[in-house]
C-alpha cells in the first residue's frame, strides 16, 4: 500500500467532519446529523480510519462495540466512494481484526449486504452462524 495513507484510531474535529460527509453519500447514514456523529464517535469503544497522508482528510472508516472477552461488533465501514476497489477497505479491516484489544476477542460480528458478502469472506467472515439470526428493534419516530 502506497505511503499517501495514514492509519489512525482517533479522529480529529475536521476527521469528524469529513466522517458525517461520508454519511450523507450512502444510503444506509444519509440523515446523520453532525451532533449525532459526534456523539456516537464519544461512545464507541474503537475507532479507525485512514487518511491522506497530507492533507490529513478521511478516506475511509470503521467502529468497533466490544467487551474484550467474547464479542465484537464492527459498524459503518465505509470507504470514500471514489477510492473504492484501491484496498483501503481491505487495509482498514485487517487492521480492525490485529487490533491489539480485538485479537483476543472470541467472535468478531457485522452486518452487511449481499453484495458485499465476498469482500468479508475474503477475511474469514462466515454466514454459518449455527442458526443464530440478528434481530432488531427499533425504536419508532
Amino acid at each position: 500500500m502506497t505511503t499517501d495513507y495514514a492509519d489512525v484510531d482517533h479522529l480529529t474535529e475536521g476527521q469528524a467532519a469529513d466522517l458525517h460527509a461520508l454519511y450523507q453519500r450512502e444510503w444506509w447514514t444519509r440523515g446523520r446529523t453532525l451532533e449525532q456523529t459526534l456523539e456516537m464517535l464519544r461512545n464507541t469503544d474503537h475507532v479507525l480510519g485512514v487518511c491522506d497522508a497530507k492533507s490529513g482528510r478521511l478516506l475511509a472508516f470503521a467502529r468497533v462495540l466490544t467487551d474484550g472477552v467474547f464479542r465484537a461488533f464492527v459498524y459503518d465501514v465505509i470507504v470514500a466512494e471514489e477510492l473504492r476497489g484501491r484496498g483501503l477497505g481491505s487495509r482498514l479491516m485487517r487492521r480492525l481484526l490485529e487490533h491489539p484489544v480485538l485479537r483476543g476477542v472470541s467472535q468478531v460480528d457485522l452486518a452487511c449486504r449481499p453484495e458485499r458478502e465476498a469482500f468479508y469472506r475474503r477475511l474469514g467472515f462466515t454466514t454459518e452462524l449455527g442458526g443464530t439470526r440478528l434481530m432488531r428493534r427499533c425504536r419508532s419516530a
